[in-house]
């Protein structure tokens, strides 16, 4: 099932290109080159900024939003799951495995970090 973050976003023209506000994402700012652009630059910051939350702001509805004349108001979506798939950020994890594996192991010159990753993700069926 998707987890998929839904905000409303206001895209202010500008003289080249659009600045972007998704109100209800703190510091919630950023630009795009022309309107797909934009958009897509929406989804990317709501993203980094929500992707080490597990409680997700309350979306306003889009109707609320101010703007000016000439400001376009949509909607962005979000599959906050697949993003972090697709931006993963890598942790430091100690891990205790036998002496003779890893003198194996690098005899063999095993990456022993994407080793156990595609480990993880056969036994987490990802």
């Amino acid at each position: 099932m998707k987890n998929l973050l839904v905000y409303p976003v206001v895209l202010h023209p500008e003289k080249n290109d659009y600045f972007v506000e998704v109100p209800d994402i703190e510091s919630g700012f950023t630009q795009g080159k022309d309107i797909k652009n934009a958009i897509e630059m929406a989804s990317e910051m709501i993203g980094l900024m929500l992707e080490d939350k597990q409680e997700y702001p309350v979306a306003s509805k889009i109707e609320d939003i101010p703007s000016q004349k000439g400001d376009i108001k949509t909607i962005v979506s979000v599959d906050i799951d697949e993003f972090r798939r697709n931006n993963p950020k890598t942790v430091r994890k100690n891990v205790s495995i036998p002496e003779y594996l890893v003198k194996m192991g690098k005899e063999k010159n095993i990456n022993f970090s994407a080793l156990l990753t595609a480990a993880l993700k056969a036994k987490l069926e990802i």
